[in-house]
This record gives C-alpha cells, sequence and structure tokens, in this order.
C-alpha cells in the first residue's frame, strides 16, 4: 500500500491557496493536504503538528515571510520537501531562498500542470527516500544484532596485525571502543583445558567460559572493557583504564572461590608495543604459567600473598609444602627461569614502584610494606634495580 505524504500550502492569497488546492489531483499522487496557512507563522505550526512532508511556500507573507519559514523548517523539520511560490519580482528572494537548499520553485501565476508534475516529481523523491531510510533502519538493526561479533572480528584482526592504523581508528570509533589503544591486553586460560582432561562437556566447558567472562566484567565495570575469545578459545581483554594489579588477580580468585576452577592470567600494560606483540607476550605468559607444577605454581601464589612478610623464605615455603629448600630452589629456577629470592625481590620492587607512583606513603612505610626491615636496606635494593633512589624515582615518575 502506497504512503500518503503531508503537504501544507502557505500563501497569504486565499485565491492562489484555493487554486492550487482544486487544481492538483492530490490523491492520485498520494498526497493529503493537511492544512493551508496564510503566513509563515501559521505555516511553521501547521508543518510541526503534522509533522508534513511537503510545504509549498509563497515568499510574501506576513508575520513571517517566506525566507523565515524555510529557515525555522530546515532546523526542525529537515527533510520536509520545500517548494517555493514566487513572483518574477521576487527574483532577488528566490535566490536567498535556493541557497538555503529549497527543492525546486514555481512562478506564479501558478501553472497547474507544471506544478503537478513537480510533486509528482517530489512524491518520486520522497518514496526513493523512505525506501533509503528503511534499508538503513534494516541494516542498522543487524549491525546492532550483530554488533558484539563485528567487534569481536575486528578484534581478532587487530591482534593478527592485519589492519592498518588509519582503519583501525576508524574501526574503534564505529564499534564504539575508545578510540586510543587498550592500556591493557589480558589473556585468561582455563587451565584444565590446557592438560586435556575431559571432566566437562562442550556445554559445561562453555558455561564455565561464559562464568569467567561475566566474573572480569563484574569486576573491572568500572573500566572499557572489551573481551572475546581468540583462535584457540582463550578469553582475550582489552582493558582502558588504570585498573589496579589487585582488582586483576581478584578475578582469578573470584573464579577459585565461585566457580572452583584454576585459571591462569597474564596482562600486559606496556602500551608503547602494538596489540599484536602484547598480546603475544600475555599468551605466551600464560602458556608457560599452565606448564608450572603444583609446587612452583603454589610458591608463586605465596610470594604474591606474602611478600610483605619480611621473615619469607625459601626454607620457610619449602617446609610448608614438605619438599626440601634445595629441591624447591632447582624446579623454581628452572621453570621460572629465576632464583626464589630474584623473583621475591622483582615482586617487591614492583609494588615499591606502584606504591611510590600511586601514593604520598613516606619510603619508611613503603619498605615496610614491601616486606624490608629498614629503609635503608629498602632503599639499596631500590636502586639496585631501577637505578634510582626511591625520592628521586617518585620524583621523575611524578
Amino acid at each position: 500500500m502506497a504512503r500518503t505524504w503531508k503537504v501544507v500550502i502557505a500563501d497569504d492569497e486565499r485565491i492562489i491557496r484555493e487554486g492550487i488546492r482544486s487544481s492538483i489531483p492530490w490523491e492520485a499522487l498520494n498526497l493529503e493536504v493537511a492544512g493551508e496557512a496564510e503566513d509563515g507563522e501559521e505555516a511553521l505550526e501547521l508543518a510541526i503538528a503534522h509533522h508534513v512532508h511537503l510545504i509549498l511556500v509563497d515568499l510574501s507573507m506576513p508575520i513571517m515571510n517566506g525566507l523565515t519559514l524555510i529557515k525555522r523548517l530546515r532546523e526542525q523539520l529537515p527533510k520536509c520537501k520545500i517548494v517555493i511560490i514566487t513572483g518574477h519580482d521576487e527574483f532577488a528572494y528566490a535566490q536567498e531562498a535556493i541557497k538555503l537548499e529549497v527543492d525546486d520553485y514555481v512562478l506564479k501565476p501558478v501553472n497547474p500542470g507544471a506544478l503537478e508534475a513537480l510533486l509528482r516529481k517530489l512524491v518520486q523523491k520522497l518514496e526513493a527516500t523512505m525506501i533509503n531510510d528503511d534499508l538503513l533502519h534494516m541494516a542498522s538493526k543487524q549491525i546492532e544484532k550483530n554488533f558484539d561479533l563485528l567487534r569481536e572480528r575486528f578484534c581478532l584482526e587487530w591482534l593478527k596485525g592485519e589492519l592498518e592504523e588509519e582503519e583501525i581508528t576508524g574501526q574503534l570509533s564505529f564499534l564504539q571502543m575508545p578510540v586510543e589503544p587498550p592500556d591493557i591486553v589480558g589473556v585468561i586460560r582455563w587451565t584444565e583445558q590446557s592438560k586435556g582432561k575431559t571432566f566437562y562437556n562442550e556445554k559445561d566447558r562453555q558455561l564455565l567460559l561464559f562464568a569467567i567472562e561475566n566474573i572480569a566484567e563484574e569486576l573491572l565495570r568500572g573500566f572499557p572493557l572489551v573481551h572475546f575469545r581468540d583462535e584457540v578459545g582463550l578469553i582475550v581483554l582489552f582493558i582502558w583504564g588504570d585498573a589496579r594489579e589487585a582488582v586483576l588477580k581478584e578475578i582469578e580468585i573470584s573464579v577459585a572461590r565461585y566457580l572452583r576452577i584454576t585459571i591462569a592470567a597474564s596482562y600486559d600494560s606496556e602500551t608503547g608495543e602494538g596489540i599484536a606483540s602484547r598480546y603475544a607476550e600475555a599468551k605466551a605468559c600464560v602458556n608457560r604459567e599452565t606448564r608450572l607444577t603444583p609446587f612452583v605454581r603454589r610458591t608463586k601464589e605465596v610470594i604474591a600473598e606474602r611478600y610483605a612478610d619480611q621473615s619469607l623464605s625459601l626454607e620457610g615455603v619449602a617446609g610448608e609444602m614438605n619438599v626440601s629448600a634445595v629441591y624447591l630452589s632447582r624446579l623454581f629456577k628452572q621453570e621460572m627461569g629465576a632464583a626464589f629470592i630474584r623473583y621475591l625481590t622483582q615482586t617487591r620492587m614492583k609494588e615499591a614502584i606502584r606504591l611510590l607512583s600511586e601514593t604520598d606513603l613516606a619510603i619508611h612505610e613503603i619498605a615496610e610494606r614491601t616486606g624490608y626491615e629498614s629503609q635503608h636496606y629498602f632503599s639499596t635494593a631500590f636502586k639496585k634495580a631501577t637505578g634510582l633512589p626511591p625520592n628521586q624515582y617518585r620524583k621523575k615518575v611524578n
């Protein structure tokens, strides 16, 4: 069924309005005269009230002239087709109206045949516009429906380094993502998968992966976040903003607490590198993590949990696990590529750098919170690790 388009006739001469109304086969053109107006103000009110699609405008009208009416219509009904009705003596006005992008003009006295032909042409334009709008609306709905899929596909191509810089910028904006590269690239692996266990069927496995993603979403709720699966099923996180390490660590803790499964996660915050290399680094780190023996994994957990304990030692941890310190030392270095004490120092230095950068804590307080018995001992260790004393480091980063 053809759509009917609404029209307003605006002319201060009644005889012209009536002449136009009576000489055009409106219904045959799928047009309906919604009203007549004898001044611009009345015409504007009618046009807005009826959401008209087409208006015939006389340039010389009282109260609000045709030019002002056209400007107001362009603001409030930008898609409305506008035809000006003008006399030869109003040519200067007509030129001004054309600058306002009116659709056409009709000279007085109005020729009914010419006006009918013009209206028929405008109806075709309206119908073409409607079809285009419908197609755009359908396309928009389709895009909206598949938005997550489009975003995931883009992120996968970005990970592979397959996109040019200009394309990345355009896609980020289109897909409603922050236009800058993410501050953190994270990779999460459900460690049971890496061992080839088959305790879960595919449905349960997918449910657990969704649950892991939901936990990450919940804990990172205050940050712009995009997550998706890479080609081997690892969960990849793009995080914008300063998500603290404690928050990221909480993802692993919460998954273990609520889902009773173990995940390995790695987060790369080296924003100077490209996305592809950051992802590769995080993925390699996660893969290394999944190959760790339970003794080494537990040792890492102990260090992460208790690095502030000044008495933490290899011997103490080995004793808790009922293995010899020699055995644990050799195993830890073999799998981590670093000795226990070196890894512990690195962990303490990492936290010290964070506290120096993000807090106003005194140096002796930071020393205490990172497991050093004195400020002097801490400062010596810090300078050895970073090349700068703590105070100078803080001045440099702030």
